[in-house]
């Protein structure tokens, strides 16, 4: 009898489980973005990054997602260059030394496709974001995958005279890739 009780409840926790969390590979995954300096496509990465995600394809709706990016590892590819962005002008990197992104929704809108809604937080302010990802699996992880387009003044992003959008345009594209099993 107590054997068959604990099944049962076994059995009933497994099935009301929210979502299964998933290990991060660090290493394989990857946040970049690309905005327009004076006209050119500039790309960059960061290069340290902490992501936690819950999921279940049966159960996309039960999924939770949070990414922690350590600002001062942006890499524009030139050190002054990374050197320059983490001064308070830009990310200001010693008072807000990361930027977070933690969803509030996830549901499908089709095969291997999720709409995400959630609040990004950067240099102190907070705003909500809406956008599609990509998930498939290879081998055995899955991959996570999907853009969304920011206003990087709405964080206080490139301060003073730096606010010109004709130097550095105002648009940045967040890019994800997200390697989990």
């Amino acid at each position: 009898m107590i054997a068959r009780i604990a099944l049962v409840t076994t059995a009933f926790l497994a099935s009301s489980a929210l979502a299964a969390p998933l290990k991060v590979d660090a290493a394989k995954s990857a946040v970049g973005v690309t905005f327009k300096q004076m006209g050119v496509a500039v790309d960059a990465k960061f290069n340290k990054l902490v992501a936690q995600i819950d999921y279940d394809a049966a159960k996309p709706e039960n999924a939770k997602a949070s990414v922690e990016i350590d600002v001062a590892s942006f890499d524009l590819g030139d050190p002054d260059y990374s050197a320059e962005v983490r001064k308070k002008e830009w990310f200001h990197a010693v008072q807000f030394p990361k930027a977070t992104f933690s969803s509030t929704k996830i549901r499908a809108i089709g095969p291997g496709k999720l709409e995400v809604v959630g609040k990004l937080t950067l240099k102190g302010k907070s705003t909500d974001l809406q956008f599609p990802l990509s998930v498939k699996k290879e081998g055995g992880v899955q991959v996570f995958e999907g853009s969304v387009p920011i206003k990087r003044l709405v964080f206080g992003i490139g301060d003073g005279e730096w606010k010109d959008t004709s130097v550095v345009a105002d648009e940045v594209v967040i890019k994800f890739h997200i390697v989990a099993q």
